[in-house]
């Protein structure tokens, strides 16, 4: 069984924040960078996977500059086959959901894989909607925010997260895009060694073919401005009952 997942190496912000000249992006110097938490549960479910299967491959792509190496070469040092890294050049500033789906769509059409995983979302963008632009991109049946998948024969039966902590239970048939969440699984951390072995693999570079117009622009970046303090209601459950009538009654009058 061959299986690609989708990673991306993602920022986060320390307790101070500056912007660039722009104002439309935040100072490099005032990031760091990691694989994203909801990839790195994929990769691992792409590992499992492929053991179950007892065979195949299990091959990383991700959408970046040569930062993003990094992240690919932890996917490697847990067990990935491959890496595949799509350089965005000049379009750097441009990574819409919609231009990082077209570049993996690129690359995808040209590899065979029975399933692509993905996870549900980045950690710095939160906005969980470049695998399901990349599913359909890709014309494949899509599933998202699962917790389980159990392969079958040409088939796989997930369980796909809902609201109110309910679970939808369906069979998809593979090919498939699946957008996992946290908690799937547990991943696993890589030894020394494989992490050496990780280091010395080469991670192909394919230039980014914008393809289009992207989905979304920033225009600017600014802290929200500082709202009132809050109120202390104190530690006796009788007078704070009575203070909350009060602050909801005078919000009603």
């Amino acid at each position: 069984m061959d299986i690609a997942v989708c990673v991306k190496h993602v920022a986060t912000l320390g307790d101070e924040v500056e912007w660039d000249d722009s104002h439309t992006e935040v100072d490099p110097a005032f990031l760091e960078w990691s694989l994203n938490e909801w990839d790195a549960y994929a990769v691992e479910e792409a590992l499992r996977m492929r053991e179950t299967a007892g065979d195949g491959e299990v091959f990383l792509l991700s959408v970046g500059d040569d930062e993003a190496d990094e992240s690919l070469r932890r996917g490697l040092a847990m067990g990935a086959d491959r890496a595949v890294r799509v350089d965005p050049g000049d379009h750097a500033g441009g990574l819409d959901p919609l231009t990082v789906a077209r570049a993996l769509a690129g690359v995808l059409s040209e590899q065979r894989a029975d399933v692509i995983l993905a996870g549900v979302q980045s950690s710095d963008a939160v906005q969980a909607a470049t695998g399901t632009m990349l599913g359909q991109l890709l014309g494949l049946p899509t599933v998202a925010v699962v917790k389980k998948i159990e392969l079958g024969a040409g088939t796989a039966r997930v369980h796909r997260e809902l609201e109110g902590g309910l679970i939808d239970v369906m069979d998809v048939d593979l090919p498939a895009l699946i957008t996992v969440q946290t908690g799937i699984n547990e991943p696993r951390y890589a030894n020394l060694r494989a992490i050496k072995q990780a280091r010395e693999k080469e991670i192909a570079v394919r230039d980014l073919d914008a393809g289009g117009d992207g989905c979304l622009r920033v225009t600017s970046m600014f802290v929200p401005p500082a709202g009132e303090t809050a109120e202390p209601l104190g530690d006796n459950p009788a007078d704070v009952a009575r203070r909350i009538i009060e602050i909801v009654g005078a919000q009603l009058s």
